[in-house]
C-alpha cells in the first residue's frame, strides 16, 4: 500500500473562522512531516515517478506527493523543503487561472490566494517537479455536458504541455468528483493516472484513474500524520466504506 499525500497551500493560515483555513499547512509543519518521512527511509515521488510502484513493477518505501491548484506559496515554501529532502512532487494546475487566484472558492468566502503564473509553472518543472492538470477552470466535471467535460480534460493538458514543453500525464478531478465515463475520458485524453479526494492508501489493484489520497490539513498532528501514512488505519476505513457502498 502506498500513501499519496494531498496538500493545497503551504504557508501562514488565514485568520480563525475563515472557510477552508485547514487547507493551508504551515511551512514548519510541512518541513517536520517531510523530514520524518525521510528519517524513516521513505522517498517522496511525483505521480510519474510513482507509476512503476502503483503498477507493481517496483517495490520500496515510497509515497506520492501532490498539491492541488498550483498555489504560489507552494513554489515559495514547499519547493526548498522538498529540495532539502530530495523529494519530488506533482502539482495540479488550473490552466485559465495561471497568475490568478482561487476564484472557485470565492463564493464560499475563502480569501483570494495567488496561483503560479506561467513562469512559476515553468520554474516548478525546472526544479524537477511534475505539472499535472486540474482542468481549465476547476468545474464540477459531472455537472458539465460530455463535450465540455472533454474540453476541460483534453485542452488543459495541451495547454500545459505548450507552456512547459514537458509531457503532462497526471490528472486530478476538481473537488474529487468524477464518473466512470469521465475516467474513460481522462484515459482517452492521454493521461496515465488520475487522483481523487477519496481517503485511503493506494493498492496495486486500484484503478489508476481513481486513485485515493491521504489528505493533510493544518490541524493534522505529526502523530496523526504518521498514522495516516504508515499504518493500515486509513485503508481499513476505506475498505469499510467500500463494503457499505456494495
Amino acid at each position: 500500500m502506498i500513501p499519496i499525500l494531498m496538500y493545497h497551500q503551504i504557508g501562514e493560515p488565514a485568520a480563525r473562522g475563515t472557510p477552508y483555513r485547514g487547507l493551508t499547512v504551515h511551512s514548519r509543519d510541512f518541513r517536520r512531516q517531510m523530514v520524518w518521512l525521510r528519517r524513516l527511509g521513505y522517498r517522496g515521488l511525483s505521480m510519474a515517478q510513482l507509476m512503476p510502484y502503483l503498477r507493481g513493477e517496483k517495490q520500496g518505501k515510497v509515497f506520492g506527493l501532490t498539491f492541488d491548484d498550483g498555489y504560489q506559496n507552494v513554489l515559495d515554501h514547499a519547493v526548498p523543503i522538498m529540495e532539502d529532502c530530495g523529494f519530488h512532487a506533482t502539482n495540479y494546475f488550473v490552466v485559465r487561472q495561471l497568475g490568478g487566484s482561487n476564484v472557485w472558492d470565492h463564493p464560499e468566502g475563502v480569501p483570494a490566494s495567488a496561483l503560479m503564473d506561467a513562469q512559476g509553472l515553468r520554474d516548478w518543472v525546472a526544479a524537477g517537479h511534475e505539472a499535472g492538470s486540474h482542468t481549465l477552470n476547476h468545474p464540477v466535471l459531472p455537472r458539465l455536458s460530455p463535450e465540455l467535460a472533454l474540453n476541460e480534460i483534453r485542452d488543459s493538458r495541451d495547454a500545459l504541455e505548450q507552456i512547459t514543453g514537458a509531457p503532462v500525464k497526471a490528472f486530478c478531478y476538481p473537488y474529487g468528483k468524477f464518473t466512470p465515463a469521465l475516467a474513460d475520458c481522462v484515459r482517452d485524453a492521454g493521461y496515465e493516472n488520475a487522483t481523487t479526494t477519496a481517503r485511503g492508501l493506494a493498492r496495486q489493484p486500484d484503478d489508476l484513474y481513481a486513485l485515493p489520497r491521504v489528505a493533510v490539513a493544518r490541524s493534522t498532528t505529526l502523530l496523526r500524520f504518521l498514522q495516516k501514512c504508515l499504518t493500515r488505519l486509513e485503508d481499513s476505513k476505506r475498505r469499510q466504506q467500500e463494503r457499505s457502498a456494495a
